[in-house]
């Protein structure tokens, strides 16, 4: 029995995108409207990170299966690895900056917590995806094929 793990995996990654930018959008409104001031960059990247995962997961999901020119399997591996590295920036960076506040009390308090928990979450999916990746590439280096898959069969051997 088979079951392919990179479509659930993609999916869970953009719903936590989708939640991630409802949250931090959230906050960034609080920092703009009722303290005054601009949002943290801490914050603006895990925007960004959501933003990014939002363009990347389409072409990550449906370009293999419907356009295999334009999806080459390295990439698929770079747009993996800068993924897993935007969101290992992002969610580091607002843990940091939450950990640093004198005071954090409050919803928004709690939803730039979650948006950080979330970002680990979805960091946690980018280098499972990107290992994945990267071990397709190792395993068809010395082949001609181009083929963007990436083989995450998981096969009984009886």
């Amino acid at each position: 029995m088979t079951f392919n793990y990179l479509f659930p995996m993609r999916a869970a990654h953009f719903v936590f995108s989708v939640i991630i930018i409802g949250l931090t959008g959230y906050v960034a409104h609080w920092y703009i409207v009722r303290a005054g001031i601009a949002s943290p960059s801490q914050l603006n990247i895990l925007v960004f990170s959501a933003l990014w995962t939002l363009l990347t997961v389409p072409y990550l999901t449906i370009g293999p299966v419907y356009f295999p020119r334009i999806t080459h399997k390295y990439a698929i591996l770079a747009v993996d690895a800068l993924t897993m590295i935007f969101w290992f920036a992002g969610f580091l960076a607002l843990a940091v900056f939450i950990s640093a506040l004198s005071l954090c009390t409050g919803s928004v308090c709690y939803s730039a917590r979650a948006a950080t928990a979330f970002a680990s979450l979805n960091w946690a999916i980018s280098v499972a995806t990107t290992s994945l990746a990267a071990m397709h590439v190792w395993r068809t280096r010395h082949s001609a094929s181009a083929r963007s898959v990436p083989n995450m069969q998981m096969e009984r051997k009886v």
